[in-house]
């Protein structure tokens, strides 16, 4: 028996496709509020933890320490918040969304990408939050409006880039609720090993070494550059490579991973 072969997409339709696709799971958010639950309370408990816990010991008051460790932690919450793309994609996979988009004349990347879309959408909620929390307790931008919304659109964009790895790992995972520990192997670490939460000059020498090549490192130094002031274009850009190298590797092993389901 033959088979028809569905006719190729144009990119443009493509896009319109991922769109479509982004809008699905943003609409679902309506029917189930508890959606943004993680993204909600987590990083509230984390901003409270850690300025209340820690920053008497490591700056010497909390408000001191926010004001440093606030723009790390949306950089380390951000990279959690991926591992919520790989479960929303494995969870997909195992009920037959997929296969049914499959028999459709669609982009086989179309669905991969709405997913990150859709995601980044709510991770945007998660920096809100971790925002508005700091300033209920302290935290202070200090350099205006339009450098605050450029560190979100920054850090979104490291995590659109980002989010291929979880997506990859929602290919492969057998289960959704192995997303969390397979992703978490690898985010704990890359998250943790920087300087995130503490000065990279008070680290073991051999640690400095991988903090600095960190693209988490360079992440949290460029938003505390726009949101407290302070050097930006260098972390940046180091920080978004960092991301591209994961998108570059990831992303097309996620496709391939997908086509051979």
């Amino acid at each position: 028996m033959t088979t028809l072969a569905l006719p190729r997409v144009r990119p443009t339709t493509g896009i319109g496709q991922s769109i479509s696709l982004a809008w699905r799971g943003l609409v679902q958010i309506r029917h189930n509020p508890f959606e943004l639950g993680d993204l909600s309370v987590q990083p509230i408990m984390f901003v409270l933890l850690f300025t209340y816990l820690f920053g008497g010991a490591i700056a010497g008051d909390p408000v001191t320490y926010l004001q440093f460790m606030l723009p790390g932690i949306i950089v380390q919450s951000g990279l959690m918040a991926t591992m919520n793309t790989g479960v929303g994609l494995s969870t997909d996979l195992h009920k037959g969304f997929f296969d049914r988009l499959q028999s459709m004349p669609i982009a086989r990347w179309a669905p991969l990408a709405g997913r990150v879309i859709s995601d980044a959408v709510k991770q945007a909620w998660a920096m809100a939050v971790l925002l508005g929390t700091g300033y209920a307790i302290g935290f202070r931008a200090t350099t205006g409006v339009l450098a605050v919304l450029t560190a979100f659109g920054l850090m979104l964009l490291f995590t659109l880039l980002a989010s291929w790895f979880a997506v990859f790992i929602g290919t492969i995972a057998s289960e959704p609720e192995k997303v969390m520990m397979y992703g978490f192997t690898a985010v704990f670490p890359l998250s943790f090993l920087s300087n995130a939460f503490v000065q990279t000059s008070t680290l073991p020498g051999w640690l400095q070494a991988f903090v600095k090549i960190n693209p988490v490192t360079h992440m949290s130094d460029a938003l505390r550059g726009l949101i407290t002031g302070g050097p930006v274009l260098e972390h940046a850009l180091w920080g978004l490579l960092g991301g591209l190298v994961i998108a570059v590797v990831f992303a097309p092993l996620a496709l391939i991973r997908l086509n051979r389901r």
